[in-house]
């Protein structure tokens, strides 16, 4: 499909503005497909947990399943099984793939299609845990009690085998109709027991609205909301679990890389108790932040604004490595806990190695030299990716945005104030579901205005607003 100009509906153009990779080299294709074809000596002689009843919760239709779970209940409380792909079976150290994926760093989606951090003969094949498919995985087996409090944690290699695959939104279905899978029909309590110790740990939850760009089914896009149910945040919390377990582990041992975000001044938390205030929004003193954002109603307009004025308390964070020295900053403040990226080795580039060095600490064995010698990179790396990762989400949903809008230029609009300056705003359309700037004066955060489309500019990847009128 194209615009009006003749432009096409796609999103070339930015992925040509970032030089966003199209096909991996030849040596580093060649390597993943002998990789797969040698799989069976590569997977070696490890644990055989095809007994375990895992599945995975993914969004519909992906591919690339980095984790399958299975929660069981036990006399003293809860067993989280959580098998993580293992990349370190298919991806030689030093070679021309594990330079290809270094260089890349994580997988990058595009509402077309995706820039895939491995070859898909092994983020969607090989290495993927794909149901009725037996695949060599780091293995998680977490003892929590009837609280929710973990107590011994072990990671091993193992095989594994999924016994079906599962979307958000259909676990959620079974759920409240009360006929859930048995591998995770305990997942609700466990999964509200962490959601618990998250909010008296200090995790800071910001429930605002995330935008999406899917297909309109006519060869166009269109913009959405991405909901958010019980079973997301739930499934979300087995992930942080093993990443704050994973995060013990390095720093027990003295060598790891951690998620890190530094804790905000008292200047920042006063900032916002003012920012509360003006919104409304009564924040008792004895209560933290975390407390307070999650007594909020996710719905209401003030909450919306107050959940963007905490985004400041979340900025900064990054990546910390060390070996053999604790880094003076071993916590993430958004999570409060110490945390590492070890879920998701397909998709990103440092989970492999986070895995590689708690396979090694729980089997009381060195961490490899190749660990070791990428270990000081990895933040820079990690980084670079994250930020390119960034401004190509920011592009694509500019450019759906302009695509979406161009035929409404004056055309007026309800909207939600999300953060107030000077002579603009940050301002949430529901319909369609977009999130700008708009120009205009004495806004007011959480406040319902009537604003007016000036322009939707495909090239630029702008839309621009101007306030109409407020109070409507």
């Amino acid at each position: 499909m194209e615009t009006t100009d003749g432009a096409a509906l796609d999103f070339a153009g930015v992925r040509a503005e970032f030089d966003l990779p199209t096909q991996f080299p030849s040596a580093a294709l060649a390597e993943a497909e002998l990789a797969v074809a040698d799989r069976d000596r590569l997977v070696g002689d490890r644990e055989d947990a095809t007994d375990l009843p895992l599945v995975t919760i993914d969004p519909p239709g992906s591919k690339d399943l980095d984790q399958a779970l299975y929660v069981e209940t036990t006399r003293t409380g809860f067993r989280l099984h959580y098998a993580i792909a293992d990349l370190g079976t298919f991806v030689e150290p030093g070679g021309a793939l594990d330079a290809e994926v270094q260089k890349r760093g994580q997988t990058i989606y595009l509402p077309d299609g995706n820039v895939p951090l491995h070859p898909p003969i092994l983020s969607e094949g090989a290495a993927s845990l794909l149901p009725g498919q037996i695949r060599p995985s780091a293995l998680w087996s977490i003892d929590l009690d009837k609280d929710g409090v973990p107590g011994q944690v072990r990671v091993r290699r193992a095989l594994v085998r999924s016994i079906d695959q599962f979307d958000y939104d259909g676990v959620q279905a079974t759920i409240d109709a009360g006929n859930p899978h048995p591998s995770i029909a305990a997942l609700p309590a466990l999964g509200r027991l962490r959601r618990e110790h998250a909010v008296q740990r200090g995790a800071l939850e910001l429930q605002l609205p995330e935008q999406d760009v899917a297909t309109d089914g006519n060869g166009g896009w269109k913009l959405t909301l991405r909901p958010r149910n019980n079973v997301d945040a739930w499934n979300a919390e087995m992930s942080l679990l093993t990443g704050m377990s994973a995060a013990s582990l390095m720093v027990e041992a003295g060598i790891g890389v951690l998620r890190t975000l530094p804790e905000p001044d008292d200047g920042a938390i006063e900032w916002l108790r003012r920012s509360a205030r003006s919104l409304g929004i009564n924040w008792a003193r004895t209560d933290s932040v975390a407390v307070m954002l999650a007594g909020l109603d996710p719905s209401s307009p003030e909450s919306l604004a107050l959940y963007m004025d905490a985004t400041r308390l979340l900025r900064g964070a990054g990546y910390t490595a060390f070996d053999g020295t604790l880094p003076e900053l071993t916590t993430h403040a958004g999570l409060g806990a110490a945390y590492a990226h070890v879920t998701a080795p397909l998709r990103r580039l440092v989970d492999r190695f986070g895995a590689e060095i708690c396979l090694a600490v729980s089997a009381d064995k060195p961490v490899p030299d190749w660990v070791r010698a990428v270990l000081p990179e990895l933040p820079g790396l990690m980084g670079g990716s994250d930020a390119l990762t960034s401004k190509v989400d920011k592009a694509c949903l500019g450019q759906a945005e302009a695509w979406v809008l161009t035929d409404h230029i004056g055309q007026e609009f309800d909207a939600v104030v999300l953060r107030a300056e000077a002579n603009s705003a940050e301002i949430f359309l529901t319909d369609p579901p977009v999130i700008a700037k708009c120009a205009g004066e004495n806004f007011q955060e959480g406040q319902h205005i009537r604003v007016r489309l000036l322009d939707a500019d495909v090239v630029r990847r702008k839309v621009a607003f101007e306030k109409v009128i407020s109070d409507v």
